[in-house]
């Protein structure tokens, strides 16, 4: 977990303690008010002492059980503010992975342009159904969530409407690794290569391919967006990073064209979808 997520968090913490003493009816014990929220004593101490995330059902709670329900919209202010920038898949994920598609697909609506880096995956604007299957399904075991599998799949193939609406521009890059890796059965890659090769002239989508063999004037790093020039989201394998910071945006940005420098693009790019698919079919 990053520092400044755990400062968050910590300072939330001290925040409740603070509504915990100062109780129009005296000071509260911990105790007393685990007994009148009817939860366990060590869920307030870790709430304080910021072991634990709250949410915003127990700011409510806390916040009418101290005699503060005024302090509600403070709270969960605090809580947005901190956990819209780092959002941890296993929150996410509790209920399953169609809710983190959706505010993607939200996310991408919102957005006019919307730039791309990916080394290891397809990104999923431009997944085949099967191969976004293969995808949520070895995350759903890695991270041992609800498989629904399904509704994922569905909610995932509803972004792709935004490539037709004519009012977002898509600017992708990916590398040629992408292309190459069997994280999906031979036979749905040769699908999703079919896939990206056909996207290649599409009015609303520029796809790049950084080939093996290109220079590169930075390591390929992890994938992330860029949604117009407000938003990065990024991920890690515990946690999805969503920035609004301006200097944070603005290096992300010089990463994407700096990648995007070694990028082919139109038949060049279409000659390494086609290098890949002969290597996949070749025995």
């Amino acid at each position: 977990m990053s520092t400044d997520y755990q400062q968050a968090r910590e300072a939330l913490g001290r925040r409740l303690r603070e509504l915990r003493f100062s109780h129009p009816a005296g000071h509260l014990t911990g105790a007393q008010l685990a007994q009148r929220l009817g939860w366990s004593a060590p869920k307030v101490s870790k709430l304080e002492n910021g072991r634990q995330t709250a949410t915003p059902d127990d700011l409510r709670a806390w916040a009418d059980a101290t005699g503060h329900p005024e302090t509600f919209d403070e709270l969960r202010a605090r809580l947005a503010g901190f956990e819209s920038h780092i959002r941890s898949w296993r929150r996410q994920l509790a209920a399953g992975h169609r809710a983190p598609q959706e505010a993607h697909n939200t996310a991408q609506a919102d957005a006019a342009l919307l730039r791309a880096w990916e080394s290891s995956w397809v990104v999923g604007i431009l997944q085949t159904p099967d191969y976004a299957r293969s995808i949520f399904t070895r995350f759903s075991e890695l991270h041992r969530s609800p498989k629904d599998i399904e509704e994922a799949v569905r909610a995932r193939m509803r972004r792709q409407e935004l490539l037709y609406s004519g009012q977002r521009r898509y600017r992708i890059v990916l590398g040629e690794s992408v292309l190459r890796s069997l994280v999906c059965p031979p036979a749905v890659l040769a699908a999703q290569l079919d896939r990206l090769y056909n996207v290649i002239g599409l009015d609303t989508v520029e796809l790049g391919i950084v080939p093996f063999g290109a220079s590169l004037k930075l390591p390929p790093g992890p994938g992330f967006w860029i949604y117009d020039d407000r938003q990065v989201v990024t991920e890690t394998w515990h946690s999805e990073l969503w920035i609004e910071d301006a200097d944070t945006i603005a290096t992300y940005e010089r990463v994407w064209a700096t990648l995007q420098e070694s990028a082919v693009y139109g038949a060049d790019a279409h000659n390494v979808i086609n290098a890949a698919q002969r290597a996949l079919s070749s025995p």
